[in-house]
């Protein structure tokens, strides 16, 4: 008997320099969804974008059963509800967030190491080092 497992979306984000062009990567059972057309902005936009674009991946594909899976601790304990959100684009962030679950909520949204997230493996193999 197999064991049914939620499917894992990783997500991350990030610019190069910071600030600068923001790039987003969302990893699907292998499958990699990249956005960078999300303008300027910081390291902690880019994850929360990144958290949002995953969440919309996981949507557009109808998974009803999936997880977050992230490198970027304060986004997932603002999203999970831990730490509030105070500030303004932060705020904004939260409130797309919360849109978007109407939608189709994540049953979990957990953290893991950088080099264990395949989103961020994803981003980095764009880049030369």
């Amino acid at each position: 008997m197999t064991k049914d497992r939620r499917t894992k979306v990783f997500f991350d984000g990030g610019c190069r320099p910071n600030p600068g062009p923001i790039e987003v990567a969302a990893v699907v059972r292998g499958q990699v969804f990249i956005r960078d057309d999300l303008g300027h902005g910081g390291n902690g936009d880019a994850e929360w974008m990144a958290l949002l674009h995953g969440l919309e991946v996981a949507q557009k594909l109808g998974l009803a059963d999936f997880e977050m899976v992230g490198d970027s601790l304060p986004v997932i304990e603002r999203a999970n509800g831990v730490v509030r959100c105070r500030f303004g684009a932060e705020l904004a962030h939260y409130a797309r967030f919360s849109e978007l679950c109407d939608v189709g909520r994540p049953a979990r949204i957990r953290w893991i190491k950088r080099n264990q997230n395949l989103a961020g493996i994803a981003l980095a193999a764009r880049h030369e080092r």
